[in-house]
């Protein structure tokens, strides 16, 4: 896969679950390579039954697309996971008629994958930008599931 420009905003994805009960999943999103921390979004999951990663990666990345308009839309949309999560998150951005471009990275090695696995040399600062997107999707979910759990406890 080859982008007709630098992706300027890249929203990025993620899902964090203790069991069923705590199952949230989080969305970052970067302009020109820095945090935009006022729209990241962060998600109940309402759809799925039991611990399935993938369908929970569907559920948010439509419920986020189905109602954005063009003029928001990112450049690139980036999953936290490996082909079979980015592949769902296709799926869905298809079943929205959408085509924004999704890659995912898989936290071993650093292997993105499109539509085959790359990986990308660690002092490559558009891996680092990538890197720092996945990072804040991944704490912001994880901070919103303990949120939840302590509410649920206190």
């Amino acid at each position: 896969m080859k982008l007709s420009t630098h992706p300027r905003i890249i929203e990025c994805f993620d899902i964090s679950n203790q069991g069923t009960q705590y199952a949230v999943g989080s969305m970052s999103r970067f302009i020109d390579g820095s945090p935009e921390r006022a729209k990241y979004r962060k998600y109940k999951i309402r759809t799925v039954d039991g611990v399935n990663d993938f369908a929970m990666i569907y559920e948010i990345v439509k419920r986020r697309y189905k109602k954005i308009t063009k003029l928001t839309m990112p450049d690139l949309v980036l999953i936290d996971g490996g082909k079979g999560q980015r592949a769902i998150a296709e799926k869905a951005l298809q079943d929205l008629n959408l085509d924004i471009p999704c890659i995912s990275i898989a936290k071993k090695n650093e292997v993105f994958t499109f539509r085959n696995s790359i990986i990308i040399p660690t002092s490559n600062p558009g891996l680092q930008i990538l890197q720092y997107a996945r990072d804040e999707a991944h704490r912001f979910a994880l901070n919103y599931n303990k949120l939840l759990r302590k509410k649920i406890f206190n």
